[in-house]
């Protein structure tokens, strides 16, 4: 079933990231870490269908996305996000019934990409807002640049959650590293003890789930959702 959401507000995060705020239509219910399939409600777009995640929490009375604009010509974004990005308050789109598979079963690490942080966002705020701390609980957060870290003040004051950011493309940044690896998950990762989220890129989340294994990580402690 599709709803028609109201945009109330958009800002910029960074410079291709941003928040945008929906009125929230009665019914519509979610557990943190959820995503909804999002159209432009604009003749030509209805049906280009993209997933966003919910960075609100299920009991706030308004809906909210943290969403990356790719460029009109990147592939596989034709155009949907670019045009998001560029919307004002009062212009609408449509969704449909929350689905993901990622969601909070236990303290652990949360392996993210770019993007694919965004589930993150709710779960920890929820974890926050039950117990008033985060702590047991490690974000390894990967992006190009550190103009790219999305959310960083907000998720280095979180009380008590350790942020590990890795910043592929900046040679000079203390945080350079070629990618999250094996070496890097064996010091944040206590595989008998931790879950492990991921959430990414197709090949980040085979990338990520290997090198958990073999440190010692078992399949059952690790929860994956693909992000692009």
């Amino acid at each position: 079933m599709s709803r028609k959401l109201t945009l109330q507000s958009i800002e910029p995060l960074t410079h291709d990231v941003h928040h945008l705020v929906f009125d929230r239509p009665e019914g519509l219910d979610f557990v943190p870490g959820q995503a909804v399939d999002m159209a432009l409600d604009r003749d030509g777009w209805r049906e280009e269908r993209r997933p966003f995640t919910f960075t609100s929490l299920p009991e706030e009375t308004r809906l909210e996305f943290v969403i990356k604009s790719y460029p009109e010509s990147a592939e596989g974004h034709d155009g949907v996000t670019a045009r998001i990005g560029r919307l004002q308050p009062g212009d609408s789109v449509l969704v449909e019934e929350p689905w993901g598979a990622i969601e909070d079963k236990g303290d652990g690490v949360f392996i993210a990409g770019g993007a694919g942080v965004t589930p993150f966002i709710a779960i920890l705020r929820n974890k926050l807002a039950q117990r008033g701390t985060l702590e047991g609980n490690t974000l390894v957060f990967s992006n190009k640049t550190e103009a790219d870290i999305l959310l960083r003040e907000s998720f280095e004051q979180m009380p008590g959650l350790r942020t590990v950011f890795v910043v592929t493309d900046e040679e000079d940044s203390p945080r350079h590293r070629e990618r999250i690896d094996g070496e890097l998950l064996a010091q944040v990762v206590v595989p008998e003890r931790d879950l492990c989220y991921i959430c990414g890129p197709d090949a980040m989340l085979d990338d990520m789930s290997q090198a958990l294994r073999d440190i010692g990580v078992a399949d059952a402690r690790i929860v994956t959702e693909e992000f692009d």
